[in-house]
């Protein structure tokens, strides 16, 4: 048990210790920068459909802790991208409130997933599915902590196209809340086994998603697919997800 609390609080510590003493750089976050930070093409000059989902750490103090991820499909042929978020404020699920790629007030995205052409085209109807579709969309539903949050919104459009064997990472804090109800089942891939206690406590098991446990939102565990750790708030450390 020591152990253990020291491998989730140690790298906790590490994120906190750097978040203090060397800063974020964003400073003002209500005048940070939203702009986009040139990871997409521009719509109208990439024919492809596309599916993205982006991550980028979140706001003041929380970003020692967790990632805010988003998003952003275009169908073949489309001028434009469709970007999806989950928030705090207003009505939880917001459309193109910010550009597809851009900054989280100050922060740099990252790409999670990136599926382009007849693949990405076949998954979009799933994905804007489960958008049109999810159950926490109301004003109140949002929830920090455990969830349902953003990291859980999209993990239920992950949860929609398995075929993606698509993971977010460690630190998207609320992706293991179990927003169907069940608190034990098949994993998002197919090639596991979860179980969750209302999002406090949980752990997963597969293929894919490598082991997780979740202890209170800070997830620890080990990928052998893609040889990497998942440690909490410093996130994975070894090889890429890939898509």
């Amino acid at each position: 048990m020591l152990i253990f609390l020291f491998l989730v609080f140690a790298p906790l510590a590490v994120s906190a210790a750097r978040y203090f003493w060397l800063g974020d750089g964003r400073e003002n976050w209500q005048t940070a920068d939203r702009s986009s930070a040139g990871l997409l093409p521009a719509a109208a000059d990439h024919p492809e459909a596309v599916v993205r989902v982006f991550g980028a750490r979140t706001v003041r103090w929380r970003s020692i802790f967790a990632v805010h991820t988003w998003i952003v499909v275009k169908e073949n042929n489309a001028t434009t991208y469709t970007r999806y978020d989950y928030t705090a404020w207003g009505e939880p699920i917001r459309t193109n409130g910010f550009a597809p790629d851009g900054r989280w007030f100050g922060a740099a995205p990252e790409i999670i997933v990136a599926v382009d052409g007849a693949r990405a085209e076949a998954l979009i109807p799933k994905i804007r599915d489960v958008i049109e579709n999810y159950k926490f969309r109301s004003y109140g539903d949002y929830s920090v902590w455990p969830g349902p949050n953003s990291n859980t919104f999209v993990q239920a459009a992950l949860d929609s196209v398995p075929e993606l064997r698509a993971v977010l990472p460690p630190t998207a804090i609320g992706k293991d809340f179990p927003y169907t109800g069940r608190w034990v089942g098949v994993t998002a891939s197919g090639t596991g086994l979860y179980a969750s206690l209302a999002g406090y406590i949980g752990v997963s098991i597969g293929w894919v998603e490598g082991l997780e446990v979740n202890f209170f939102g800070a997830v620890l565990g080990f990928d052998i697919r893609r040889p990497a750790l998942k440690l909490p708030g410093l996130g994975r450390v070894g090889m890429s997800t890939g898509v």
